[in-house]
């Protein structure tokens, strides 16, 4: 049984590698080539600390498929897309943020603030937001 699972996980990452940009900051701390603090890890998604946190819980949810941006999502990722908001519910329940609230936040190309073009969600959340957002 646990060859059968390292098997299985053996391709999983190779097929994770073969979706992804070898150049990408993101798809390599999703497969594992880059160490971060992940907090959580399925088949579709990675979430892990951001290394500069602008509030107690700053946490990245990325696709583990590599997806520039909002522009470049096509109708074969809604899937993930769905899964990404539902890890983002997940996380912000793990760091217990739920019951005073959080943001969520995916900048989207350079006049969006999009710095690392994987695209990412924000979940941001311990102290109260301030506004405005833009």
């Amino acid at each position: 049984m646990l060859r059968a699972f390292a098997i299985h996980l053996y391709s999983r990452i190779s097929y994770l590698r073969y979706k992804m940009n070898s150049n990408c900051l993101f798809c390599k701390i999703a497969s594992g080539q880059i160490a971060a603090k992940i907090v959580y890890q399925d088949e579709l998604v990675t979430a892990f600390r951001d290394i500069r946190p602008v509030a107690p819980t700053h946490v990245l949810v990325i696709p583990n498929k590599h997806i520039q941006s909002i522009n470049h999502v096509e109708a074969d990722d809604e899937q993930i897309l769905g899964h990404l908001f539902t890890v983002a519910r997940r996380v912000a329940e793990m760091e217990a943020i739920t019951e005073n609230g959080y943001r969520t936040v995916i900048n989207t190309g350079t006049h969006g603030g999009q710095t690392i073009f994987h695209m990412h969600m924000h979940v941001i959340g311990g102290q109260p937001m301030k506004h405005p957002m833009g």
